[in-house]
């Protein structure tokens, strides 16, 4: 066995036992288990480093595992999701706004970036912000759920009734039993 195999063997056993302590909940033991072969030049261990210090309440501590793993492949969209984690954990809304943004100028028809920023832009009420997004959204997935859904709250909220019974009644299409676009479409009548 070559030096290189002794070395992979190590650091996928390492990898194994920390999946094995993930499972029984114990985060910190699990990111410990991958430090005992960590090497700050891989980008796997990194990641995984920054989800288990996430999942442990390690913020900070996982932020900079996240962010290694974005210098060590800057193109990459799953370490900047990653990131995003602790970013709103720690309540730091506007950087996460940022890394939203980050990953669309990477991924434009990424949908999940799309919903999530809107929904922010939508809690914080900025209707109009949201609503772009969520047009995106079912520009590319018409019959989407989530994003008929939230399209047509924005809709609403804009006072655009119209716009919104169509979207609330295609959601209810794809969801018929749904609560809360039936309170939409009800909303969108009055």
């Amino acid at each position: 066995m070559t030096l290189a195999q002794t070395d992979f063997s190590r650091v996928q056993k390492a990898f194994s036992e920390s999946y094995e302590l993930e499972a029984k909940g114990d985060f910190k033991a699990a990111a410990d288990k991958l430090k005992t072969v960590y090497d700050e030049g891989a980008y796997e261990q990194n990641l995984r480093l920054g989800w288990l210090n996430y999942m442990a309440g390690n913020f900070n501590e996982s932020l900079a595992f996240y962010q290694k793993s974005m210098e060590l492949m800057p193109y990459a969209d799953e370490p900047r999701f990653g990131y995003i984690f602790p970013l709103s954990a720690l309540g730091r809304w506007d950087e996460v706004i940022s890394i939203y943004e980050r990953i669309l100028e990477n991924s434009h028809h990424n949908t999940k970036a799309m919903y999530n920023l809107g929904t922010i832009y939508y809690n914080r009420k900025q209707y109009d912000k949201a609503l772009e997004y969520f047009k995106n959204i079912t520009d590319l997935y018409p019959f989407d759920y989530d994003g008929l859904h939230m399209y047509g709250w924005c809709n609403l909220q804009l006072g655009k009734k119209k716009e919104a019974r169509l979207l609330f009644e295609k959601a209810l299409l794809n969801r018929p039993d749904d609560i809360s676009a039936a309170e939409g479409l009800s909303g969108s009548l009055r």
